[in-house]
């Protein structure tokens, strides 16, 4: 667990907006170094500003985190002005929806590179510079925080590109905390499960490349349908990015591997989990909502 920030690196990759800035928020008032990394240059540039104001020393990098390059030279970048990072938040992510077979190649190829692969990019370049960093000094502590999803742990209909993108997050991340502890005690691990939270993960494409978008095919029924309960769901949320933030940190010094937001979200997991355990058909998502479950459903069997 890291017990004191002050002076110490933090990473964080979706930094210019939703619980990437909030995060960069609480680190730069805790004294500690920053990378800043984002897709949006000038999200990214208000950030870095704002953190500098705070006193933080920055170092701000545009990049897209699907690609590798770009993150192997976030990697080199971190090293060379601050060393290895003690504190990695593999946060950046992307939303889309509608049902499964009506996503393109472009669109899985989208969601499951940032999602996915922008977390594994973080933990294949940050890990091996953090274990180095821990060889060398039996004081050095770090810890990797990933953001997947309540998605990452259910399976809600009409959007199940993300909801694939998010299991593997959390796969990924439960499969990093044991390959850890195997080599280690000096380097901890979490995975950051959100409910509807407001950020501005609905609106993401705004940042979609040119070259991964759907410039020949309007959206489908269900996707319009899926983007219009996804801005409703994540605009009317009780819990702040801010305060989903202050989860991460509290999470890291305890050494807490899954964070909340909505720990009373847990039960549709529960549900789950008993589904398997019992080998019974997926229980009806509706099942205590059913008129929103009746809704769904006559609107995507429109003719």
């Amino acid at each position: 667990m890291i017990a004191d920030f002050s002076g110490k690196t933090a990473v964080l990759t979706g930094a210019g907006s939703g619980f990437g800035l909030e995060c960069a928020r609480i680190a730069a008032r805790l004294g500690m170094n920053l990378v800043l990394a984002d897709v949006q240059q000038d999200a990214l540039d208000i950030a870095a500003d704002e953190m500098r104001a705070a006193g933080a020393a920055v170092l701000p990098f545009r990049l897209d985190v699907s690609e590798a390059a770009q993150m192997e030279a976030l990697g080199q970048a971190t090293q060379d002005r601050f060393g290895a990072p003690h504190l990695v938040f593999n946060n950046a992510g992307v939303g889309a929806g509608g049902l499964i077979w009506e996503n393109t190649l472009r669109d899985w190829e989208w969601v499951l590179g940032v999602n996915l692969m922008g977390v594994a990019h973080g933990v294949r370049v940050f890990t091996p510079m953090m274990l180095r960093a821990a060889a060398a000094d039996s004081t050095w502590r770090g810890h990797i925080v990933n953001t997947a999803s309540m998605a990452g742990l259910v399976n809600a209909p009409n959007m199940g590109i993300y909801n694939v993108s998010k299991h593997a997050v959390v796969s990924l991340s439960e499969t990093l905390y044991q390959d850890l502890a195997l080599v280690t005690d000096q380097i901890g691990a979490s995975v950051l499960c959100p409910f509807f939270v407001p950020t501005g993960i609905s609106q993401s494409q705004r940042n979609r490349p040119q070259e991964l978008s759907n410039v020949d095919a309007k959206p489908t029924r269900s996707q319009l349908i899926n983007q219009a309960m996804s801005d409703k769901a994540v605009g009317s949320g009780k819990v702040s990015a801010a305060e989903v933030a202050q989860k991460v940190f509290d999470a890291v010094m305890a050494n807490q591997f899954y964070i909340f937001s909505h720990p009373q979200a847990l039960g549709s997991v529960q549900t789950r989990m008993e589904d398997i355990m019992q080998v019974r058909n997926p229980t009806d998502p509706f099942h205590s909502k059913p008129q929103i479950g009746a809704d769904l459903r006559t609107a995507l069997r429109v003719s």
